[in-house]
């Protein structure tokens, strides 16, 4: 099921399509449009194409770190898993 709903960002609203909640959808607008504010601010960049490829640079950044910080994690899990494991099967050979 398609739901159509209007967001805007950066002065520009948007006819959006998907099967996406609306708030979800709201939200991620929010957050788009707040990052090119940012941007805009920051650089003092009143191309909207260039605040948007800017804009898009930093989530990419956010995303890219977040998922670097996942993989870590997740390594960081595997190695106690694996450690746990060792030290259970220790544990049972010396029960046996």
């Amino acid at each position: 099921m398609s739901n159509r709903m209007k967001v805007e960002i950066y002065g520009q609203s948007y006819t959006l399509g998907g099967d996406l909640d609306d708030t979800y959808v709201q939200k991620l607008a929010r957050y788009v449009d707040e990052k090119m504010s940012a941007v805009a601010a920051a650089t003092h960049t009143v191309d909207s194409v260039r605040v948007a490829v800017l804009a898009a640079m930093a989530i990419a950044d956010e995303l890219h770190t977040l998922q670097q910080e996942k993989d870590q994690r997740d390594e960081t899990l595997r190695e106690r898993a694996e450690q746990c494991l060792t030290v259970l099967e220790r544990a049972l050979k010396q029960t046996a």
